[in-house]
């Protein structure tokens, strides 16, 4: 099978759920890294029309949006299977990513994450103190619905490490260096817990920004 070819800006974590995942997978795959403000140039829009990323290429078949990057993966190499054979589990998965996409990334990620880390970092900005405190609310709430829905199972979707697990991780994993991830966390030892197990699994080890940096592309 010929390898996948993944744009994106460096530290996204979307784009680091799609590696993980062709990690789980053993797929071959190259990073074709953009550089900050490159999604939005003419020949990446010809990729993904809405500037975001990433957007992947495959044996001549172009594709983003990361959930059906991440299904798409899944079917082209069913071993091991990613997504719960049982309906309701699979119903639950499906649910866990949608709570990722519209909540987890919308309310904590785009503004907590967007001004601690991706403003100072790369646009040498300061975080917006008052965008932040706005956005501590609804973020409560999204990690209590994560922390609920994941109970005491081992992944989002069950006993088995699932694409819900894969695409959630590196959102949390990018938020936990902000101030407000102690308070988020409070009281979810749950999500404590289930992250420190994902950040062990080869394919989220292999996948972090530090060890891509050195030297994978």
């Amino acid at each position: 099978m010929s390898g996948f070819i993944v744009h994106t800006v460096p530290g996204s974590p979307f784009a680091r759920a799609v590696l993980a995942c062709l990690e789980e997978k053993a797929l071959p795959w190259r990073l074709a890294p953009l550089a900050p403000g490159g999604h939005r140039s003419a020949e990446h829009l010809a990729r993904h029309p809405f500037a975001r990323m990433p957007a992947i290429e495959h044996d001549g078949f172009a594709l983003y949006e990361t959930q059906a990057i991440l299904r798409y993966i899944d079917r082209v190499q069913p071993s091991p299977p990613l997504t719960p054979a049982d309906p309701r589990l699979a119903a639950r998965m499906d649910q866990a990513m949608n709570v990722n996409d519209w909540y987890l990334f919308a309310d904590c990620i785009a503004v907590i994450g967007f001004h601690r880390l991706v403003a100072p970092r790369l646009l040498g900005l300061e975080p917006d103190e008052a965008a932040i405190s706005a956005s501590m609310p609804r973020a409560r709430i999204v990690f209590a619905e994560l922390s609920r829905l994941l109970a005491d199972q081992p992944g989002f979707a069950g006993a088995d490490i699932s694409l819900a697990d894969l695409l959630i991780a590196p959102q949390l994993d990018f938020i936990a260096t902000t101030p407000e991830w102690d308070e988020l966390t409070a009281g979810h030892a749950n999500l404590l817990r289930w992250l420190e197990r994902m950040r062990r699994r080869p394919s989220l080890r292999a996948t972090a920004w530090d060890s891509l940096a050195a030297g994978r592309t």
